[in-house]
């Protein structure tokens, strides 16, 4: 090897404590060179390890907040669409309303979703249907009582239904004539609601969850007080095998609201009416039937409603809950960021904690032989060969002594270039390694199997 190469890389080489290191040999000096190189290469490979640790960990992070954007965003715009479905078409909906005779029916919606109420009559041929607006609840202190006369016959496995909408505090009286030369008796029955009627129609032997179950026979009367404001349904039903012949006698105490302080009326006698909330403050809506004239046969009253939405509400409801989805993912992104930042942080030092022993080497050997193109192939190969075992020999042995082989490695910083009798030497000294230049604090030998 030339000098010109020695004097090359000797600056890269730490100094070494005084009165601790012989003068190296010519071997030694190959052993210099090598351990230069695993110096430079050590040097030159830990900034390359720290940045690539940064790259993955905020590269990786950004693109899981991106995906959690995303995905959050996509969920919030289906639930609050189906939401807003519900609310137009379920909740606040087009629905048939049905109505009997002396009725007052009291609706109440909430105006920051519904910003009008369109009423309009399914039958144009039944009059007598209005439609009220409040701005506060009107009060229930209306009587009006009313008479109804049935006579029917009832066929075999049959019944036959009744519908009021009565509010609370409303009483009825029903008194029944069963009309047979057997006596066959008839159950009479009040449900409260729909469900209540069709659960009863299916076993009509068994009470059920109806609000007055009655075996009814000959003569009698029965009393109801009504408790809550309601469709109720008063039904004959006939289990027997022949028809029977019954009459009844409806006496209807009714409580209905006082209209006289609403400042919207409108007549739904062949037309729409349109009922426009405020959004702030309470509405109120009423609808009311007529009674039944006693030359007229029982029917029922059905209007046809349907709720106009406030889309105000619902775009700034939307507009809202974006922002508080993004603001809460842009703090819980930062919370990841400095997290994993931390935790790279913690990697790098282990990394550099933890350097191996003798690192990878890229370097061509056959480069630090000769360039001179007068060599011949022949002598380049020799040199080549002698450069290679000049090396294994400076990787095998110590660089204090050049006698004996590298069986030692030093603590915390994990170099191994000497033998165990100069390690130990030159831990006692309280020299450092001489490859990084770190305190020694510990020496340990390697022993080969």
């Amino acid at each position: 090897m030339d000098d010109d190469d020695d004097n090359h890389t000797s600056p890269l080489l730490p100094s070494p404590p005084p009165n601790s290191i012989e003068e190296p040999s010519s071997s030694a000096s190959q052993s210099q060179i090598y351990e230069n190189a695993v110096g430079e290469d050590d040097t030159r490979r830990r900034p390359e390890t720290s940045y690539r640790i940064n790259i993955t960990v905020f590269g990786g992070v950004s693109r899981r907040i991106n995906d959690d954007v995303l995905s959050c965003l996509i969920v919030l715009v289906a639930f609050w669409f189906f939401a807003s479905m519900f609310m137009i078409f379920g909740l606040y909906g087009t629905m048939n309303l049905q109505l009997g005779p002396n009725c007052s029916r009291m609706l109440q919606v909430n105006p920051f979703f519904v910003q009008t109420i369109r009423a309009e009559e399914i039958d144009d041929s039944r009059n007598g249907l209005m439609l009220y607006g409040f701005y506060d609840i009107p009060p229930l202190d209306t009587e009006v009582t009313w008479s109804e006369t049935h006579n029917m016959l009832i066929p075999s496995n049959f019944h036959k239904d009744w519908a009021h909408f009565l509010n609370k505090g409303s009483e009825m009286n029903i008194s029944y004539s069963v009309k047979s030369s057997s006596s066959i008796p008839l159950s009479l029955i009040i449900a409260e609601g729909r469900e209540n009627l069709v659960e009863w129609m299916e076993d009509p032997s068994y009470p059920n969850t109806t609000l007055s179950w009655n075996i009814i026979q000959g003569n009698g009367i029965i009393h109801q007080k009504i408790q809550k404001s309601y469709m109720y349904y008063i039904a004959v039903g006939n289990l027997n095998s022949m028809e029977v012949e019954v009459q009844l006698n409806f006496t209807i105490k009714g409580i209905m609201y006082n209209t006289t302080n609403a400042f919207y009326k409108c007549s739904l006698s062949r037309r729409l009416c349109s009922y426009n909330l405020f959004i702030y403050g309470t509405n109120y809506a009423l609808v009311t039937s007529p009674p039944i004239p006693q030359s007229l046969p029982y029917f029922d009253w059905y209007v046809k409603f349907a709720y106009g939405p406030r889309l105000i509400t619902y775009i700034t409801g939307s507009g809202m809950m974006t922002v508080i989805i993004l603001l809460a993912l842009r703090i819980c992104g930062m919370l990841q960021i400095f997290t994993e930042e931390a935790r790279g942080m913690q990697a790098r030092d282990f990394i550099s904690d933890r350097t191996p022993l003798i690192l990878h080497k890229d370097d061509d050997l056959l480069s630090w032989g000769s360039s001179y193109d007068s060599i011949s192939d022949e002598e380049e190969e020799e040199e080549s060969l002698d450069i290679r075992r000049s090396v294994d020999d400076a990787q095998r042995t110590c660089v204090k002594c050049s006698d004996a082989e590298k069986n030692c490695f030093f603590l915390p910083c994990g170099h191994g270039v000497v033998c165990f009798s100069c390690g130990i030497r030159t831990k006692e000294e309280g020299g450092t390694c001489p490859i990084c230049q770190r305190e020694i604090k510990k020496v340990r030998k390697i022993f080969t199997v």
